[in-house]
């Protein structure tokens, strides 16, 4: 990993990926939830940190997993694409396919926000689809800037849920959802010619 790999189109490619499939935008609802059974107190820092931290392991040692396991980046970016496109489906449509595990709460800013609602089988798929098209450098720092949005959010959950209201939310979603089904159809197709070989 080199500064000369640095991209600041791909930053802006990544970073918009990631924040679309992290979709905390989108979370608020779930995460308004989480926060009410928590005593209206949510750990932003640790949510933050664990999450961010997770993220960036898979990033590092998720090749060396994958070869443990007899495959490449190219085949699980193939796998990856296809989780990638039902997430945008889900967004799209407003069909639940991944369901959040509410059912721990005394750990919430741990477990279900940091994971697996932010870094999530979603989010990590992502990040090893990305490694087979993007250098490591530029999903790094991509990671690192979802990390401050997602503090943020996390921050100004209340201010958001009300300054955006039910109907401002469904849009963030859709639209996002719709970058999704487009990038996944690009990683799919970048990577399908290269499939087994």
């Amino acid at each position: 990993m080199q500064w000369s790999d640095y991209s600041y189109k791909e930053l802006l490619s990544i970073s918009f990926t990631l924040f679309a499939v992290i979709d905390i935008i989108g979370s608020i609802p779930v995460l308004a939830t989480l926060r009410a059974k928590m005593d209206g107190h949510i750990k932003s820092s640790q949510a933050t940190f664990v999450s961010g931290g997770l993220m960036i392991l898979f990033l590092f040692v998720g090749n060396e997993f994958l070869k443990i396991l007899g495959l490449d980046v190219k085949s699980f970016a193939v796998a990856g694409s296809i989780v990638i496109f039902i997430l945008g489906l889900e967004m799209v449509l407003g069909m639940e396919f991944f369901k959040p595990d509410n059912s721990n709460t005394k750990s919430g800013s741990v477990v279900p926000i940091a994971f697996p609602l932010i870094a999530g089988s979603g989010t990590l798929t992502t990040i090893m689809s990305l490694k087979a098209n993007y250098a490591d450098l530029n999903i790094l720092l991509a990671i690192l800037i979802n990390c401050v949005i997602i503090y943020i959010v996390l921050k100004s959950l209340k201010w958001i849920e009300k300054f955006l209201g039910p109907n401002g939310m469904a849009v963030v979603r859709k639209f996002f959802g719709v970058i999704l089904l487009a990038i996944a159809v690009k990683i799919f197709g970048s990577n399908i010619v290269k499939f087994g070989r």
